[in-house]
């Protein structure tokens, strides 16, 4: 079975006011932190977006083993992030799991339930005490659903449509923070620094 990792990271950090993925995290960046976790799930293929300071990450995130994808149209929305990836994906491969490029705090082993519990099925989720959140499954049926996606919020509406069920695995703790605006990143550090 063939698994294909997502991470999008070609947002423009309007909130934050610099690129997001480029903050110091972890003696690196805050993208490096997520690919370093996705390089470590059972991806087969792993694939990141870039746009907004593409030139910048490009030259200090450390994209080894990760196929980079320019999203040229990044302002319309992460959606468009989806769209320019589906083109990339291994035509063998099962499913599609979504990780945002500024949220380090998904684990591989969030992954590796996800992956689990979706194989087979269209569309799986994580459940964490306080909520849904990332990593999300998308398997092969959905990807022409996922091909026609605008906007920011467009993946939320696929899965709360009711046009597939949505399959859930439970992960003990809180839904992991991303990054948007500089409280978000306060609060990243925060945690980090937490004993």
């Amino acid at each position: 079975m063939i698994v294909t990792g997502l991470v999008l990271a070609a947002g423009a950090s309007d909130r934050l006011g610099r690129p997001k993925q480029l903050l110091p995290f972890r003696g690196h960046t805050l993208l490096d932190a997520t690919l370093e976790v996705a390089r470590r799930c059972p991806f087969d293929q792993l694939l990141v977006t870039i746009g907004g300071a593409a030139d910048e990450v490009r030259a200090q995130v450390d994209l080894t083993r990760v196929e980079v994808i320019d999203n040229l149209a990044f302002t319309s929305g992460c959606a468009s992030s989806i769209v320019a990836a589906l083109e990339r994906v291994d035509p063998g491969s099962e499913g599609l799991v979504l990780l945002l490029g500024d949220q380090p705090g998904v684990t591989v082993e969030a992954v590796e339930a996800v992956v689990q519990i979706g194989t087979g099925t269209p569309l799986a989720v994580v459940r964490y005490d306080e909520g849904v959140g990332h990593p999300f499954w998308f398997g092969r049926d959905v990807f022409a659903e996922l091909a026609a996606l605008h906007g920011d919020k467009a993946v939320w509406k696929l899965l709360e449509s009711g046009r597939h069920p949505v399959r859930e695995v439970r992960i003990a703790g809180r839904v992991p923070l991303d990054v948007d605006t500089w409280e978000d990143y306060e609060a990243l550090l925060a945690l980090e620094d937490a004993p």
